[in-house]
């Protein structure tokens, strides 16, 4: 792939609130995320503020470990229009971060956009931009996924904002 960042957009009946919502609560990640990596929320906490940390329990096969963590930074909180975050890992990649200072974030980011649609829907726009992960970093082949994840994670959030209202 030449470009690095690959997008996909959906049309929800939910309103821009509603995704918002869901997208600002961790504890849905998992049931948004298409892949079966994200296993859950390790904080419980909303996202409220840029710059915040959230903690994430994942599962990859190829991972060493198998079991590991991310700890994600948000870097856009526009309620409800869009927001974003990077992911990061820690020296131990097992949840021995102590305080910020040790987490490494990897230079990808995740972030959704959200525009008003026809008759009451939304737009969301998911972006995975992976331009700003230094060379160093590149050793897994990016993206580790195909582009069909950002479309099945989509139809998840849809699923999920639209049961909200």
């Amino acid at each position: 792939m030449t470009e690095e960042m690959m997008k996909a957009t959906v049309i929800t009946s939910a309103s821009a609130e509603a995704v918002f919502d869901v997208l600002a609560d961790p504890s849905t990640h998992q049931m948004i995320d298409g892949t079966g990596w994200v296993q859950g929320s390790l904080d419980g906490e909303l996202l409220t503020d840029v710059g915040q940390i959230f903690r994430m329990a994942m599962y990859h096969d190829n991972h060493p470990d198998k079991d590991y963590e991310m700890a994600n930074r948000v870097e856009v909180l526009d309620r409800p229009h869009a927001i974003a975050w990077q992911p990061g890992q820690g020296p131990h990649e097992r949840g021995n971060l102590i305080g910020h200072t040790e987490i490494e974030f990897g230079g990808w980011i995740w972030r959704y956009d959200l525009e008003p649609a026809e008759q009451d829907q939304t737009a969301v726009t998911l972006t995975y931009d992976w331009s700003k992960v230094p060379p160093h970093q590149r050793d897994i082949e990016f993206p580790p996924f195909d582009r069909c994840h950002l479309e099945t994670s989509l139809q998840h959030l849809c699923v999920l904002a639209e049961a909200r209202g």
